[in-house]
Parts: C-alpha cells; structure tokens; sequence
C-alpha cells in the first residue's frame, strides 16, 4: 500500500472531527533555505499557498480579524508566516528577546500546534511568537498532569516579528526544523496534524482567532486538529 494511503486510513482510523476533514494546509517546497523575513512580497512567500485563521474558537466568523497563514518546507525546515490585522495589542510591557519567556500566552501570540503521531494525539508541539518576537516553544504532552511543563524543551526553531503600526497588521515568520518534529525525513505527501491560533486583546476582551475550532475553553483539543501536507509545487 502507498505511504500517502496508508496515512489517510491512519487518520480515518483515528476518530478525527469533521473539522480535519477539511481542505488541508498545503506547504510548498522551496529550493532551498531563506533568510527568515516577514515580508509577503518577497520571492520566498510568493510561491505559498495561503489559507485562513477566521474564526473564533467555537466556530463563528470573525471576518475583520481574518489572519493568514503560508507554509513553505525544505529537506531540514518547515517556514510558516502569519499575517494578522489587529485593533487592539496586547503585549509584555518588559519584552525579553533574548530568553524563552515562560507564559507568553498571556499576551498576544501566534501559534502553532504541529504533531507527526497520528496513533498518539496527545503527544505534539506547541510554537508561540508575540508581535514583540519573544518565544516559547513546548513538547506537549496532554497525558501528563502539566502539560505546560514541555516548555523546558527547545527545539532550536527560528523566528521573527514585525509591527505595520500604520497599516495596524503585525507579522510572524516561524522557522521550525523538522528534526524537533520527530517526523521522518520529509517529502512530498509527507502529512503532519496542526491547528493554527492567534490571541488580539486584553484579558477584559480578548479575541481568539482559529484555523479549526477547539469548540472548547482551550486551544489543546487534538481531536479538532486540521491536517497540512508537503507538496513539491
């Protein structure tokens, strides 16, 4: 049976939500590494296939928070690049660049929720980036009492961040290696589970913006997962 197949009945098999079976992420391969940029423009982006973060966590449209999302991959990188409308940030005010900051999530991030187990669903990891480029990146592990605990992991991915004041977008580019997956050599029709997030606002009206629906209080619902696949072109 073909590799591709093979995971399709992986993912039947494993009880996933209507939601998964959805119209994937497709990332698309690049010739080779790039300099890590939030420019959409550049050569680099322009080959991606955007898809969209537009709704909130229990499936309404949120059409004028609509964030896109691009993905390319290499032999050794998987790049993703967030483009996010805002009206209101809320940020650190004693931003740290320099060292992982542990509960970023209280302020606005992009997120990426990414696992190559398709038997274990509980077992993935989590990538955030503020507007301001702090970190934190977490080996997820939802069978264990603290799952926040993964943040001591590191996974050496790279980052950045810029703010478009005037046009009232920020970016986020991401630069994940794919050794720090845990999945096998990539190539085309290679699969991998995500969910895609950002957070606009402060606690008193905070907005939470998704790529498929946890339809629950929390982002960390593996069975609501979308899928992304590796395309050659």
């Amino acid at each position: 049976m073909k590799p591709f197949l093979l995971t399709l009945l992986v993912l039947s098999s494993t009880g996933l939500s209507a939601a998964q079976e959805q119209a994937p992420l497709e990332s698309v391969k690049a010739e080779g590494e790039a300099t890590l940029d939030t420019n959409p423009a550049s050569s680099f982006w322009a080959d991606a296939r955007p898809t969209y973060a537009e709704v909130d966590a229990n499936g309404r449209r949120m059409s004028e928070y609509r964030t896109e999302v691009r993905s390319r991959w290499t032999r050794d990188n998987l790049y993703f690049l967030f483009i996010c409308p805002y009206k209101n940030l809320y940020l650190n005010p004693a931003p740290d660049v320099m060292r992982e900051t542990y509960g970023l999530w209280k302020w606005n991030v992009a997120e990426v929720f990414i696992g190559s187990d398709f038997h274990d669903i509980k077992r993935y990891k989590e990538f955030e980036v503020s507007p301001q480029n702090e970190w934190v990146d977490l080996d997820i592990n939802l069978n264990a009492p603290r799952h926040e605990q993964g943040w001591t992991w590191n996974s050496g991915f790279e980052h950045s961040a810029r703010v478009d004041e005037r046009a009232r977008v920020w970016y986020v580019a991401m630069r994940i290696p794919f050794a720090a997956l845990g999945s096998p050599e990539p190539v085309a029709g290679t699969l991998l589970r995500l969910n895609l997030f950002r957070t606009e606002g402060p606690p008193e009206d905070p907005k939470e913006i998704t790529w498929r629906p946890p339809m629950s209080g929390t982002f960390h619902v593996p069975e609501r997962f979308g899928v992304l696949t590796l395309v050659a072109h």
